[in-house]
């Protein structure tokens, strides 16, 4: 969430009513995100996913062999702000994914892990709004993403199930730590603020190109939205909640400009988040998702739950 604040209007708080103090705790919670002012911010950010239920168009379908994914995804991140509009990041992602899948005549555990795809972003500060008891901002974001996760898996041969055991769920494109192609970022956020209450919408979208082995993931449609409160607004620390609604839709990826059946989805979700600062170094946030909505084609393992956490330092 992006939650800028203008140094000139801090300049006169002194004078201001108690309500003032809220908005220097808003504005020291931006600092310590890394979301405003000048200089460094890093941090860690971590998502768990539990792929347990498997779906044929769009309907689940019992899980006879216990077909799963458990994937870490644990982003690395260093960003600096040249000043308070204009900032740039690097995303380091190291992936961690064990499954068990029918595969043949048996089932297969395995755990693929290492680098991913790296990203680099840049946001800018498009319009700002803001008085005693209101904020609003809109920001935009723009970044490549680079191909330096191994794709291997992407040249996985198919195989044909063995009766009695089903159809897999779960594919080489599900497993691979890369893509292998350079792939282009777009974004947008919007953050209100109403005294103790706010509200944000974040939308990202990938434009990707063919990667390695023929494969081309399709682009794919990323958002968030929902209200929150600032249930602690104090000098040296803030405490947030907010429901979130958040989603994610992609068509059909492509080989070799062939459609694969069984890799387009749209999933809704909902779950709580809960934001933390203290002064203006330090940000941490951790949230839950759970799908209320999945539509897919073919057959695949699908989310069951998602947990989310991060922790931003800024210098």
């Amino acid at each position: 969430m992006n939650r800028f604040i203008s140094l000139s209007v801090l300049a006169g708080l002194a004078a201001w009513p108690a309500s003032a103090c809220d908005l220097c705790a808003v504005y020291s919670a931006s600092l310590a995100s890394g979301e405003m002012g000048s200089g460094f911010h890093s941090g860690v950010a971590e998502q768990y996913t539990r792929f347990g239920s498997v779906r044929e168009d769009g309907m689940e379908i019992p899980n006879d062999a216990n077909q799963y994914v458990d994937s870490s995804v644990t982003q690395l991140f260093a960003g600096y702000n040249f000043n308070r509009k204009f900032g740039v990041q690097l995303n380091v992602p190291v992936i961690s994914r064990s499954y068990s899948r029918p595969r043949g005549a048996m089932i297969e555990t395995g755990n693929e892990s290492g680098l991913g795809d790296i990203s680099v972003t840049g946001s800018y500060l498009v319009l700002q709004k803001l008085a005693e008891n209101y904020t609003f901002n809109w920001s935009v974001l723009g970044g490549v993403k680079l191909p330096t996760g191994d794709s291997s898996r992407l040249n996985e041969p198919e195989v044909e199930n063995d009766p009695p055991l089903p159809e897999s769920g779960i594919g080489g494109h599900d497993l691979a730590l890369g893509s292998g192609s350079v792939d282009g970022i777009v974004g947008t956020t919007i953050f209100g603020r109403w005294k103790r209450l706010f509200a944000d919408a974040d939308v990202q979208y990938a434009i990707r190109t063919e990667g390695d082995y023929g494969h081309q993931y399709a682009n794919d449609l990323i958002w968030s939205t929902g209200p929150g409160v600032y249930v602690a607004l104090e000098d040296n620390y803030t405490i947030t909640l907010q429901a979130l609604v958040s989603g994610e839709t992609k068509e059909k990826d492509t080989y070799y400009g062939v459609e694969d059946p069984d890799s387009a989805a749209t999933l809704v979700y909902v779950g709580p988040q809960i934001g933390f600062t203290w002064s203006d170094k330090l940000s941490a946030e951790i949230g839950a998702d759970f799908p209320v909505s999945i539509e897919n084609t073919g057959v695949q393992a699908v989310p069951d739950f998602k947990i989310r956490a991060a922790v931003t330092w800024r210098f």
